[in-house]
């Protein structure tokens, strides 16, 4: 049995690597004037359930933007889930394969991205999502998040007995990262995701109408 486990082990590894020098297929969208009104790049960021993924693409539909998501793109490129890289690489393995498909992915124009929700721990990560983009902190109680990932099974760092505990614990840690870096902090309550992306849109075009205003009044 125990060599059963090392072989499965060694045949992930080597899919994973095997795929590590694969690029990122995105299909690119042409840009209309509603989407240069907010920008180029709408990053979002916020902890697990904060609902970064389904906000993202209606947003992304909304201004004609392209729809990434950081945590899908590796899954793409080892063909494995993420609780498999943890398995197998730890959470500081992961976190390398993150921070270098952030990077990667940057270099594309036009996009609403969804970070994981660790990705600000990495300082270098902060100051990439702050050059490339405006982001969005999709802010949540514990309770909703709680009530939103307390039957996923996916999600290595929330594999706990006292999920509601843990995610305070994340929350107290992330919370004051994400709003340090964040240009737009929304509550994702019990709004809609129409109403959210509406309240996005109308919030998105306002910072970049007072960056417009900031550059001329240097000029």
């Amino acid at each position: 049995m125990r060599h059963l486990c090392v072989y499965a082990v060694c045949n992930i590894s080597a899919t994973i690597a095997q795929m590590e020098s694969a690029e990122p297929k995105v299909t690119m969208k042409k840009t209309n004037h509603t989407t240069k009104k907010v920008g180029s790049n709408i990053l979002l960021v916020g902890m697990m359930g904060a609902g970064k993924t389904t906000v993202g693409k209606s947003l992304a539909s909304y201004l004609n933007k392209t729809f990434i998501d950081t945590d899908h793109e590796i899954q793409k490129r080892t063909g494995v889930k993420i609780s498999v890289i943890f398995e197998i690489e730890g959470e500081a393995g992961f976190r390398k394969r993150e921070a270098k498909m952030l990077r990667e992915l940057l270099k594309i124009d036009n996009i609403v991205l969804a970070t994981g929700g660790g990705i600000i721990l990495n300082r270098e990560n902060r100051e990439l999502l702050r050059q490339n983009g405006t982001i969005v902190y999709l802010r949540a109680t514990v309770n909703d998040l709680w009530h939103r990932t307390r039957h996923n099974k996916d999600r290595p760092l929330l594999q706990t007995l006292d999920l509601q505990a843990k995610l305070a614990e994340l929350y107290d840690q992330r919370d004051p990262i994400y709003r340090e870096i964040a240009h737009i902090v929304v509550e994702s309550r019990k709004q809609s995701i129409r109403q959210m992306v509406k309240l996005l849109v109308q919030q998105l075009a306002y910072s970049a109408l007072r960056v417009n205003q900031t550059k001329t009044s240097t000029l």
